[in-house]
């Protein structure tokens, strides 16, 4: 929609000379999401792949587990006073028969770009039972030099993060290092959605076999939203959170964190990585 990236004028200081220029700055607006024409979640995110980023989010909420639960995705005129369309409300209209969840204040979230979902009611409410059991049993197996590999390859794919420096970046491999999908975005949370909705779209739900890589560290929530997609190695260039770590363990997902160069720590399911 060329809304990705916006311009700024900046006063830029090199060498004690200032000069005024334009900047290229990321693009952050508002998204609701509805479900069934009922309010959901707001999330602030990087405009694009919003439908993806709809269907993602309501996989890591246990909403919907294929393409076949989804009648529609829109976006919602009259939004605003004078009815014009922002393109920053979608409704994900669920086809019939699917049952809808009860939309209470407890499940009524705000999400921002950086802290993710932080109107849960309690640690309970978002340990959601994932439509696809088995992340356990997954026998994949990564080799230690593929895994050091990705994120050179994670990074050397942010386009819109070489003209901005301002992207959270998610990206699919397979086990031999294969790049199946990446997406940007202001928020982690968001990213990994967009990647998680488009599988659901194309019908590749669960994602058994893959490994997520995401730029920043791992929080609870992406161990969580990495579960309910069903891939069973979740790796992070930066720190995982406690919560992450235990979801791991309790889950049978391998968590990795710190992953930089040939360097790595393995917090979970460390049976999967072939040294």
């Amino acid at each position: 929609m060329g809304r990705v990236t916006e311009r700024r004028r900046v006063v830029r200081i090199r060498n004690g000379t200032a000069g005024v220029r334009p900047d290229t700055l990321v693009a952050e607006e508002p998204l609701e999401i509805r479900l069934n024409g009922r309010p959901l979640a707001i999330t602030m995110r990087t405009p694009g792949d919003d439908f993806a980023l709809a269907v993602g989010f309501l996989v890591s909420e246990g909403v919907l587990g294929a393409a076949s639960e989804v009648q529609a995705v829109t976006y919602c005129e009259g939004a605003t006073q004078d009815g014009s369309n922002t393109y920053n409300v979608v409704n994900v209209q669920l086809a019939p028969g699917v049952p809808v969840p009860d939309i209470t204040l407890e499940r009524n979230v705000y999400t921002t770009s950086s802290c993710g979902l932080c109107g849960k009611a309690s640690l309970d409410a978002v340990r959601t039972a994932s439509r696809f059991p088995g992340v356990a049993a997954d026998p994949v197996r990564v080799p230690v030099e593929v895994l050091t590999g990705l994120p050179d390859r994670l990074r050397s794919a942010q386009k819109v993060f070489d003209r901005t420096g301002g992207l959270h970046a998610a990206g699919l491999f397979t086990a031999e290092g294969e790049l199946l999908d990446l997406r940007e975005d202001v928020g982690r949370h968001n990213a990994v959605d967009k990647i998680v909705g488009r599988a659901l779209q194309a019908g590749r739900l669960p994602l058994a076999g893959a490994v997520l890589l995401v730029s920043g560290r791992a929080s609870f929530e992406l161990a969580q939203k990495a579960v309910m997609a069903g891939i069973p190695v979740l790796a992070a260039v930066s720190a995982p959170s406690s919560l992450a770590v235990d979801l791991a363990l309790e889950s049978g997902m391998t968590l990795v964190g710190f992953l930089r160069g040939p360097d790595m720590n393995i917090y979970a399911g460390e049976e999967r990585i072939t040294l």
